[in-house]
């Protein structure tokens, strides 16, 4: 009995030492004092925890279409603020301002607003904010 105690104790350590050290820092991943928008068309969506992300094609200077990857909030947390898994579809046309990515060639962007301009439905910022 003892024994099973131990291990029990030790597994159960070392699942909330890796859960801890599997969450990032934003800082590290994003340039949180710059600010990018980018607008294109929405081709994914994934509604999960702990963080949720939109994939959204995007045309560059060049005119090619680039995949962004942009990262929102958890299910949860998005659920409270009224959006579900049914919000966005692949299709809707968004503009998304937000925190760039440290590495520019990742295409990947930490979400502060969404807008949906066919029906001026608007996540995140302040209202008539634009992000820059």
């Amino acid at each position: 009995m003892k024994r099973l105690l131990v291990v029990l104790l030790v597994a159960g350590s070392f699942a909330l030492g890796t859960a801890a050290y599997a969450h990032h820092s934003f800082a590290a991943t994003y340039l949180e004092d710059q600010s990018v928008t980018i607008e294109g068309e929405l081709v994914q969506f994934l509604f999960r925890n702990p963080h949720s992300f939109v994939h959204v094609m995007v045309k560059d200077k060049d005119g090619q279409l680039v995949r962004y990857a942009v990262e929102w909030g958890g299910a949860g947390q998005l659920g409270g603020q009224g959006v579900t898994r049914e919000t966005l579809k692949p299709g809707d046309v968004v503009v998304i301002s937000g925190s760039p990515g440290r590495n520019p060639a990742d295409h990947r962007v930490r979400m502060v607003s969404l807008r949906r301009p066919k029906d001026g439905f608007g996540w995140g910022g302040k209202p008539g904010e634009v992000v820059d």
